[in-house]
């Protein structure tokens, strides 16, 4: 029985083994498309455990600081310190833009949320766990620590805004729930880059607002020119990452921060949530009707080519029936061959993902229980699409192995 599948591969192997790379290249997109979604899902729980916090506490009735626009006082976090459980507390901004290289002839650009953190030193929330290379951020403005995926080497001037940066460190694996790279600046920098106005925004706003008679009124001096400098001053920040004290309940801290300051406050298991469950939702969704697609598609693939090796192979099944064989041992050639195709496919799926997962702009996680899971589908598969075959074979009339 084995032997009859396996010489009829090695008869027609050429087709056999082309069409078996094939559909590898279809598996191989396949898992590379649940690499993806793991990646993202990796992406999203690197996020938070980089931030180094217990709770975030954010603008009241927000999802941020990822998933929404959040907005805080940036001396939040002195009240929050004073909460009981309460270790550490420390204001942190983010914002995604295109960060730029300056100084080169070809300078580059670069997706990257830049990340505002107070420069007290490692361990502090927010700040990049650890370095492969150079030293943390220690002044107040103009340094910066970058993900290695930005591709900004040591020393390298870059440009955010108005002001350029100095890398003085490069860290790895610190990117934000959408893959992008971490770039780690000095916050007041960063509180200036994000929410202070261009030149001549400032101009325009102070015209109006010396234009208003509200803001301006006759006899009382010093009003106009206290609503100037409110304007002029960045006093916002995107959220406040929370340490909790070892034995602290984050529930407890966080329901206390939430009843006295008026604010949202996330544990982590919260914020996991809305990252995977709210931010890449729509992605995954995505991502599981394209796996379902190929899924038809691979089915579609197996079923067509055992049929058509099947059915050019008639008469000499004809024979078999003629000589006495078995229905069984014809359905399980022909199983045993749709089987052996999915498993060259598969190798050279597992291969091929393997080989390209790293190319990918995007991270992309290829989990071996994600493997062993595609090889049950691909048997499943295969063992579907020969149905087709096996009733045509069980259907042929031993009288044409003599026919014309």
């Amino acid at each position: 029985m084995i032997s009859l599948a396996g010489r009829d591969i090695l008869h027609s192997w050429g087709k056999f083994v082309f069409t078996g790379i094939g559909l590898g290249l279809l598996i191989g997109v396949t898992l590379t498309m649940a690499g993806v979604y793991r990646g993202m899902v990796d992406d999203a729980n690197v996020l938070l455990d980089n931030s180094g916090a217990d709770l975030w506490v954010v603008q009241q009735d927000t999802l941020g600081p990822y998933a929404e626009s959040s907005s805080l006082y940036d001396d939040s976090y002195r009240t929050i310190l004073g909460k009981a459980g309460v270790a550490r507390a420390a204001n942190i901004t983010y914002q995604t833009m295109q960060v730029r290289q300056t100084g080169e002839a070809a300078a580059r650009e670069v997706r990257a949320m830049v990340v505002g953190i107070t420069p007290d030193g490692p361990g502090n929330p927010g700040y990049p766990g650890y370095l492969v290379e150079g030293r943390h951020v220690t002044r107040s403005h103009y340094e910066a620590v970058v993900d290695v995926a930005t591709g900004f080497a040591l020393g390298a001037r870059i440009q955010i805004r108005r002001n350029d940066y100095t890398v003085v460190g490069r860290t790895r694996r610190m990117v934000s729930s959408g893959g992008d790279p971490m770039i780690f600046i000095p916050i007041k920098d960063a509180q200036e880059a994000q929410f202070l106005k261009d030149n001549d925004a400032i101009q325009r706003q102070r015209a109006r607002t010396a234009q208003s008679p509200a803001l301006n009124p006759p006899g009382v001096p010093g009003v106009l020119e206290a609503v100037i400098a409110s304007q002029s001053n960045n006093t916002s920040v995107n959220a406040v990452l929370v340490q909790i004290e070892p034995g602290a309940n984050p529930e407890a801290v966080a329901e206390s921060i939430r009843r006295w300051q008026r604010l949202t406050v996330y544990t982590r298991a919260q914020m996991q949530e809305i990252l995977i469950a709210k931010l890449i939702a729509t992605s995954a969704r995505q991502i599981g009707m394209f796996l379902v697609i190929l899924a038809i598609v691979s089915a579609a693939i197996v079923a067509f080519i055992i049929y058509t090796l099947t059915l050019g192979k008639i008469r000499e099944i004809a024979v078999l029936k003629l000589i006495g064989t078995k229905n069984r041992t014809i359905a399980s050639m022909i199983l045993q061959q749709a089987v052996a195709l999915g498993l060259i496919g598969f190798v050279v799926g597992k291969i091929s993902a393997t080989i390209w997962a790293p190319i990918f702009p995007k991270y992309v996680l290829l989990e071996s229980g994600d493997s062993v899971r595609g090889l049950a589908a691909v048997v499943v598969i295969c063992v579907l699409a020969s149905v087709l075959a096996i009733r045509a074979a069980l259907k042929v009339d031993p009288a044409e192995a003599i026919g014309g």
